[in-house]
């Protein structure tokens, strides 16, 4: 600092006594007589000391000369003010002081005295500007910023003074899609319509597009088309407030998936989770999957007293361990376990030490074609596990227990999916006689998640191809992995226990369109590059998943992404004779046992279109 103002306060007497002489010229043009000479000698040395003494005052010094701000022409504005405003009041209260400025000159000398601190501020920016882009890697590639925005400004402003991965781009303008601000200008730059650059109508030629991070997935997917066609390269790019955040650092990121996928963000009740979830002990059963990973990620935001992260992976465990060891999350108690939700006495000595308040179910067996030669595995584990989860809850009278539910569940055509729906059952069944509240969400498809067809179309695509796809025609429902999490939470917070809460997945997408979207993120053409081979449906899949029955997709919505299932709820007794009869048929061949276990959800299928008609019928 000292050394700063060793510079800066010689630069600022400077100022003040030319601002002072041009405003002595000005007012009596250029002829000073002597008298003229004695004013300008006398009021010279406190108009110095004044004006340093209100920069001191307002830090004027302390303000970085390398960026100009709106801030800091209005402190400098206002210092100049109240300067002229004291010299002013001077000439009234005491006319007769050396010291004292005609009105004119000081009304003069304040606009210059403005000018000149603004305009050696602005000096100083353009100064460091030219000395930084001297040192900067001179950028090579042409690119344009997707919007006008103060985010897309925002990238603008990290492109011009990086000097690593950005540095190598050259902005010649931005795209307005809306056509609102065409053929304006920003930071000198042109602002072009989206045909302008298909049409090749832009000065330079352009070889990248950056995009925000935050455009939606539907803009992207049209971008990278387009993009495409035009042979022109398409990136992300955070904006300042996700870096600043730590929601990302700062790099250029190529597009994946997920991003085709994007949605507008949800509108969470941030409240209402965390009044769920602060300071309480929350359980979540197969914590290092994909989504039970992501949910005790999302959970530590939200400050529980204790997460205790149970899975049957012992090296899944160790991944959570080292993750969250390399993180700071204050006082919050961590516990891994391993375990089985079949091993009851494991089940019952986690719930008597750690006594869990709320419970997250994620663990289940999900690979469809897998389950169907595996009747016994599946039964087992998706829904006597569940059982055995929900009992121990009841038993230790575990506040909220969420149910991680699958849209295979509606008319299951697969053993995954039958077996899923009983859990669902045995929770309704549960939730009339027990003071928990057991709560079951159902959603389609995560991207990314383990044995899921994202993973596999990138191994086929590193591979050469081809991609396998079972049917041209076969479409799924897909949410990224962090947004089904994040509504999972907000359905276990606002639900009522006995709720089969579904979730808004939007529109389903053709698996076709998945695989060659992949090939061309890749930087490879279908059919050119990578083919596509159909294999036929597999053993248990559907051609079409269902969220609802027909008539649940008028049913009213707890949130705007969250509808409220119209399920059959049987009773317990009924739910227990039906696991009788499936622990009786255990022991029979795979083929016996999966013909036992389509007799018992056969009849609840039935009985949820019987529960969803009436309520349709109720409805109208």
């Amino acid at each position: 600092m000292r050394h700063r103002l060793a510079i800066i306060l010689p630069i600022y007497t400077i100022l003040i006594t030319a601002s002072l002489f041009f405003a002595f010229c000005l007012r009596f043009d250029f002829t000073l007589g002597n008298a003229e000479w004695a004013r300008f000698a006398g009021a010279l040395p406190f108009v110095i000391a004044a004006k340093l003494a209100i920069a001191a005052i307002t830090r004027e010094w302390n303000r970085s000369y390398r960026h100009v701000s709106i801030s800091d022409g209005v402190i400098i504005s206002g210092a100049c003010g109240f300067m002229t405003s004291l010299l002013l009041a001077m000439h009234y209260l005491i006319p007769q002081s050396p010291m004292t400025l005609p009105r004119s000159v000081t009304l003069i000398d304040g606009l210059i005295s403005l000018l000149a601190m603004l305009g050696f501020r602005i000096a100083c920016r353009i100064i460091w500007a030219r000395r930084n882009s001297t040192n900067r890697n001179q950028p090579t590639e042409t690119a344009l910023i997707f919007g006008s925005d103060e985010s897309a400004i925002g990238i603008w402003k990290m492109v011009m003074s990086s000097n690593g991965q950005l540095g190598r781009y050259r902005i010649v303008g931005f795209i307005n899609s809306s056509g609102e601000r065409q053929n304006s200008l920003i930071g000198g730059q042109q602002v072009y319509s989206l045909e302008d650059c298909w049409e090749s109508k832009t000065a330079t030629p352009i070889q990248h597009i950056l995009v925000p991070t935050s455009t939606s997935g539907r803009v992207i997917r049209d971008l990278l088309n387009r993009c495409q066609e035009a042979d022109i390269q398409l990136h992300k790019i955070p904006t300042v407030e996700e870096i600043v955040e730590g929601r990302f650092r700062l790099a250029v990121r190529e597009l994946d998936i997920d991003d085709l996928l994007r949605r507008p963000p949800t509108k969470l009740d941030l409240d209402k989770i965390g009044q769920s979830i602060t300071g309480k002990t929350v359980l979540v059963t197969g914590g290092a999957g994909s989504i039970g990973s992501e949910l005790c990620r999302q959970i530590m935001g939200f400050k529980p007293s204790k997460l205790i992260l149970f899975d049957h992976s012992e090296f899944g465990v160790f991944k959570m361990e080292r993750e969250f060891a390399s993180r700071d999350f204050g006082n919050i108690e961590l516990c891994y376990l391993t375990g089985s939700i079949l091993d009851s006495d494991a089940l019952e000595g986690a719930f008597a030490r750690h006594q869990p308040e709320i419970v997250f179910h994620a663990a289940a067996y999900k690979h469809v074609p897998l389950m169907q030669d595996n009747p016994y595995a599946a039964i087992r584990n998706n829904f006597m596990g569940t059982k055995a989860l929900v009992d121990t809850s009841h038993k230790h009278n575990v506040e909220r227990f969420v149910l991680i539910s699958t849209d295979k569940a509606v008319r299951p055509t697969s053993v995954m999916g039958a077996t899923k729906l009983l859990a669902e059952k045995y929770l309704q069944a549960m939730s009339e006689i027990s003071s928990t509240k057991f709560i079951t969400v159902r959603f389609g498809n995560v991207l990314n998640s383990v044995g899921s067809v994202v993973p596999t179309f990138r191994k086929q695509i590193e591979l050469g191809g081809p991609v396998t796809v079972t049917h041209k025609d076969m479409v799924r429902y897909f949410m990224t992995i962090p947004e089904a999490v994040q509504l999972v939470l907000q359905a276990g917070a606002v639900g009522s226990s006995g709720n089969v809460l579904i979730l808004d997945m939007g529109e389903p997408v053709k698996i076709v369109d998945l695989a060659k979207d992949m090939i061309s993120l890749s930087g490879l053409s279908y059919p050119d590059d990578i083919d596509i081979n159909f294999t036929g449906l597999r053993p248990g899949e559907k051609m079409y998943e269902e969220l609802f029955y027909e008539n649940e997709q008028s049913a009213p919505k707890i949130h705007e992404k969250i509808i409220l299932g119209a399920g059959y709820a049987p009773s317990t007794m009924q739910i227990n004779s039906d696991l009788q009869q499936l622990e009786g048929s255990l022991n029979e061949s795979p083929e016996e046992l999966a013909k036992t276990l389509w007799q018992v959800v056969n009849r609840y299928v039935a009985l949820d279109d019987v529960q969803s008609d009436s309520r349709s019928r109720s409805a109208a």
